[in-house]
């Protein structure tokens, strides 16, 4: 019997990936470890030490799987928090400052305005929604679920099923065209230019004809005009696909959908945490560890965008295989 030589490259993919495997788990300590002392004074030697790494192989790991510096990651997470307190008129944003380790008002306001390109005076009299840097949970870079069965992970709930629409869905809503790189969850930070699409929609949206009571609300990512662009939908379900003047409409055809079902504790963490760690989630590792290429757009659906809702689906269409 003939013995085929080894191909060493597979050998070697195979030896990197079991190191990622046991490595991932050594930096997600270290996330959230960061994430409970971002009050305190936090130096790299303490976190090598703590993920049994060198400096300077932790650093570089941490880079690799976080895809940030760990010194911009901890000053991103700190300035996502206190864009939290400055929702307190009560807190003085100097105290603010000093609790999430900036030196001074005047060190913070540069890494605020840096980040967001406003001051943490112009946050607090005209609070936006705004694009943090969310705290990677690395566990869904290599953990893979059968479909039907729950993946929990850091307070999230996420399932993969199937799901048939015999007929297209029709909904009416507003078009936002932006760069990629501002698209929430790039790891960008900024003003989620998304979440006041969605606030101007739901101010109009009373107004709006043809809308079905109680239907679905959907948000869709899809292509660009132009290149390096990317375009985004926000509406609700309607009954037919007629037009109404001042607003887009969105066609959900019919067909077979990949969807994952995702919970969070609260509607805020929902909307800007777990929902960019579903999409990682699904399209990252899910799909393509199971070979399947979706068409050109995402699909979040909702129930609706109110403060009790916890849990909402991303759907893709997979291209059936030839």
């Amino acid at each position: 019997m003939e013995v085929k030589p080894i191909d060493y490259r597979y050998v070697i993919l195979f030896i990197r990936r079991c190191l990622d495997m046991h490595a991932w788990e050594q930096i997600q300590i270290t996330i959230d470890y960061i994430e409970e002392h971002l009050s305190e004074e936090i130096k790299i030697a303490a976190l090598a030490k703590l993920a049994s790494l060198s400096q300077f192989y932790y650093q570089r790991l941490f880079s690799r799987l976080v895809k940030k510096p760990v010194n911009e990651y901890i000053k991103l997470r700190r300035l996502a928090k206190a864009s939290e307190g400055l929702q307190d008129n009560n807190e003085r944003i100097l105290d603010i400052a000093l609790d999430f380790g900036f030196s001074s008002h005047e060190t913070f306001t540069r890494a605020f305005k840096d980040a967001f390109g406003m001051t943490p005076e112009e946050y607090r009299t005209n609070p936006v929604r705004l694009n943090h840097f969310v705290k990677p949970q690395l566990l869904l870079n290599y953990t893979l679920v059968d479909e039907n069965v729950p993946l929990v992970s850091d307070g999230i709930v996420l399932e993969i099923t199937r799901r048939n629409i015999s007929s297209p869905q029709y909904f009416i809503g507003l078009i936002l065209e932006e760069p990629i790189d501002q698209m929430p969850g790039s790891g960008n930070t900024g003003v989620d230019a998304l979440g006041k699409l969605w606030d101007i929609f739901h101010e109009s949206k009373p107004t709006i004809e043809g809308l079905k009571e109680g239907g679905d609300e959907l948000g869709v990512t899809y292509m660009g005009t132009k290149d390096g662009y990317y375009r985004y939908f926000a509406g609700a379900e309607a009954s037919s696909n007629e037009e109404v003047l001042g607003f887009s409409s969105w066609e959900l055809p019919k067909g077979e959908y990949i969807v994952c079902s995702f919970e969070a504790e609260d509607f805020e963490h929902l909307v800007m945490d777990a929902i960019y760690k579903a999409h990682k989630y699904m399209f990252e590792t899910w799909l393509p560890n199971h070979k399947l290429i979706s068409k050109p757009f995402a699909i979040e659906r909702y129930t609706n965008h109110s403060p009790d809702t916890t849990s909402m689906e991303v759907w893709v269409m997979p291209i059936p295989e030839e």
